[in-house]
């Protein structure tokens, strides 16, 4: 797609004003209501996002050199909370923010044959119940919750209860009637993917189980030494006396996950390695979780964003939208949307290099609408364990932008998308290659990354403001160039892509009534419908046509 200049001169026949193009979203409220269907959801790995506070950079004596980008960085709560202040989140149009997990991980290191590597990405569960002090503490978490919902920006958590992290000679086994550490998973099955082991050392919980099982004498051993042993295990019976349940695995760590949205007011949990444990662990947990988030919002009243209820996202290992609602295993297909799951992580996306928008956004837009009515798919571009991105080698992240952020469904932007942070480290080894720190510097000193960056920021604001965006009904209106439309309940777009002439004659008939004031808010100009039509002189071959309240 052709690059927009950042000062934009105008001129149309119709038009009733002409403004620079400026990015006004920051302090901008949302002007429609959130909704998570038409979400534009930031992920980053918290460790390699912004180190805001470099004193907790080293703990649990993890001093060993780790091969390269398989250590942690010293990216934190602190440093995603500055971002929050900045209103760098605001600017890209960013309404909610996934970290991955923040659960205290293994004190030692493995080598899973890269050398040397921590649990730098969160996966690697020591502690469900503390928050790992790399990261930051439970007061930095708070104020991140509530400074990013002062903004409109909804915080979801990585929830893993299908393994603990590696053994290490700094952190043991869990005991047998919690983990199994055989066989390993061969995928020919759903039984082969569901009670085995992801990889060698990852002991798989037991979450078959409903037996009564004791706690883990390593938690027990370390809860007392921290002075809060009394009060975990108080905690632990109130809830299983409360849910009548037996005191299995699952439990305990539903229990612990659970946590962090009463008291911490979290919206939603992107849950990780879904399709290796047993369905109807999901549906529980998602029960469980909306108990806690009705819990907080009644002895919260004054932090309530909205009546949305808490938001579960899968992640089904290659699951796409093509498969709707079933997600088919060798043997059987399971529903996991009738298991507790609002959304699942679309695998589809990051494939459609060979198709053009047209032909994906009425692809996703027919199967949204029709067998997953109600339900969504997270699409991404680019994420933090898929080698095959659509745009690996960075060179055409404009138009991976634009695919991303106008595709129906929810958007997930992964840190360094808007940024061109490079997929390929020399050095690294595997999903390292992903997972490299973010480059502030380079959005600071290099010119095209900024365009770049002001890209993702007018297209992810216009998201934001309309849920018709990514929730909406989609219609095409014209092929050549591509224009189409979108509506949600009373919000409704115009969208024009790959339109390269200068003056822009956009049919709005039957649609908006003459006499309709409108605004292209990819490039501020403004202008008046006229016997049916919108014209408007533009240098950007992409148009976002929103309706102007007069």
């Amino acid at each position: 797609m052709k690059k927009i200049l950042f000062t934009i001169g105008c001129a149309s026949l119709f038009l009733s004003s002409c403004s620079k193009t400026v990015v006004e979203g920051a302090q901008e409220n949302q002007k429609q209501s959130f909704v998570w269907e038409g979400a534009n959801v930031y992920f980053l790995l918290t460790d390699r996002f912004n180190n805001g506070d470099k004193t907790n950079d080293v703990n649990y004596g993890r001093t060993e050199k780790s091969a390269k980008l398989r250590g942690f960085e010293g990216g934190d709560l602190r440093g995603i909370i500055n971002k929050v202040e900045d209103n760098y989140f605001s600017d890209l149009g960013i309404n909610a923010i996934w970290m991955t997990p923040i659960v205290e991980q293994i004190h030692g290191a493995v080598n899973e044959g890269q050398g040397a590597t921590y649990g730098f990405h969160g996966y690697w569960t020591k502690d469900w119940s503390s928050i790992d002090k790399n990261w930051g503490s439970e007061k930095d978490l708070q104020e991140l919750v509530d400074k990013a919902h002062a903004k409109g920006i909804r915080i979801m958590l990585d929830a893993v209860i299908n393994h603990t992290g590696p053994a290490t000679k700094e952190d043991g086994v869990f005991p047998a009637d919690w983990v199994r550490v055989s066989p390993q998973c061969n995928y020919d099955s759903y039984k082969t993917t569901v009670e085995c082991t992801l990889v060698a050392n990852l002991p798989d919980i037991l979450t078959e189980s409903e037996s009564d099982v004791m706690l883990p004498p390593q938690l027990l051993a370390k809860w007392s030494k921290e002075g809060r042993l009394d009060k975990e295990v108080a905690e632990l019976n109130a809830f299983f006396a409360k849910y009548n349940l037996p005191k299995a695995p699952k439990y305990y760590i539903m229990k612990w996950l659970s946590d962090y949205i009463r008291k911490y007011g979290i919206d939603g949990y992107r849950v990780d390695t879904v399709k290796h444990t047993e369905e109807d662990v999901w549906k529980k947990f998602a029960e469980i979780c909306q108990d806690a988030f009705a819990e907080y919002k009644a002895n919260h009243p004054t932090k309530i964003l909205d009546q949305n209820n808490f938001y579960l996202i899968g992640e089904v290992y290659n699951y796409t939208i093509n498969d709707a609602q079933e997600f088919p295993f060798p043997d059987k297909k399971v529903n996991y949307f009738e298991n507790g799951f609002d959304a699942l992580i679309n695998f589809d996306l990051r494939s459609t290099q060979k198709e053009t928008s047209q032909q994906v956004f009425n692809r996703y837009n027919d199967i949204l609408q029709n067998e997953m009515k109600g339900k969504s798919v997270l699409n991404y571009i680019t994420s933090h364990d898929d080698g095959s991105p659509f745009d690996k080698n960075r060179k055409n992240t404009w138009d991976a932008g634009t695919r991303l952020l106008l595709t129906p469904g929810i958007s997930q932007v992964y840190y360094g998308d808007e940024s061109s942070r490079p997929l390929e480290i020399d050095g690294a080894d595997g999903d390292a290659n992903l997972r490299s720190f973010m480059n502030w510097d380079e959005i600071e000193n290099n010119a095209d990354k900024k365009a770049l960056l002001h890209h993702f920021q007018k297209l992810g604001q216009f998201r934001r403001n309309h849920p018709a965006v990514g929730a909406g009904k989609h219609t095409d209106l014209q092929n050549d160039p591509y224009i189409f439309h979108r509506k949600y309940e009373n919000d409704e777009v115009i969208i024009a892509l790959s339109y390269f002439r200068p003056q822009k004659m956009i049919t709005v008939s039957n649609l908006w009534k003459d006499g309709t004031k409108v605004r292209d808010f990819y490039t501020g100009t403004t202008a008046v419908v006229k016997d049916g039509y919108v014209v408007m002189d533009t240098n950007s071959d992409i148009v976002l046509l929103e309706k102007v309240k007069q």
